[in-house]
């Protein structure tokens, strides 16, 4: 690919789970954001990887959502906040990876990983099945609004991951629009036109934002603003 440089993350925790049953607000939730530590190799698929679920296929996994990365630097804050010690994948994720960050990683930038090619799609949007895993019910917003979100992966090419090997930046997405910026746009700066349009503009972008920020765009226009 072009613009292929050497920069490469490290996957500290390959992790994957089945759906299981809990309990939210006194009502029985299905969930697979029980993730564990799996130490062999999985395939991983444009849907996600083999033996990884969800139980929300509407709003989880999918093509644009197959691989659900999260930067193992932000555990610290975590921890503190919830005053418990996190394991690799305490936020449900696929990847627990290092020093990948939203303020760094844009939205289109391609890796290999294994013998696996993917693309990130979107920032991370927790819902409240978060709230559920860890007893906070305010927890999604509070990862919301610190911009430590995560992100996703599209698979552009199936392929073997396991642990500890390395994510290679393949290409840099040429707009440079970074999973903050993306976070900044859909979350807290809701009136910038401009910057909904730039984010539209990347046609790497999830369907799933691509359809939020256009419906928010027509109510712009309804409104008269």
């Amino acid at each position: 690919m072009e613009n292929e440089i050497a920069t490469v993350y490290s996957l500290l925790s390959l992790n994957i789970g089945k759906v299981q049953i809990g309990t939210y607000k006194g009502k029985e939730a299905k969930s697979g954001i029980g993730k564990s530590k799996v130490d062999h190799s999985i395939a991983l698929t444009e849907h996600g990887f083999v033996g990884d679920e969800q139980a929300d296929l509407v709003n989880h996994g999918g093509p644009d959502k197959a691989v659900c990365v999260y930067n193992y630097d932000h555990y610290a804050h975590w921890e503190e906040m919830l005053d418990h010690p996190l394991d690799y994948g305490a936020f449900g994720e696929n990847f627990t990876v290092k020093h990948m960050n939203e303020q760094e990683v844009h939205i289109g930038d391609v890796y290999q990983i294994g013998s696996a090619v993917v693309q990130v799609s979107q920032p991370r949007q927790p819902c409240w099945k978060l709230a559920m895993k860890w007893g906070l019910d305010e927890l999604p917003l509070l990862v919301t609004n610190s911009g430590l979100t995560g992100f996703y992966f599209r698979v552009l090419r199936s392929g073997e991951v396991k642990p500890g090997e390395e994510l290679k930046l393949m290409h840099v997405h040429p707009d440079k629009i970074t999973v903050s910026e993306a976070n900044r746009v859909m979350h807290k700066d809701k009136d910038d036109v401009e910057g909904i349009y730039r984010l539209l503009a990347v046609p790497e972008l999830s369907a799933s934002w691509v359809n939020s920020l256009r419906k928010r765009l027509e109510r712009f226009e309804q409104e008269g603003k």
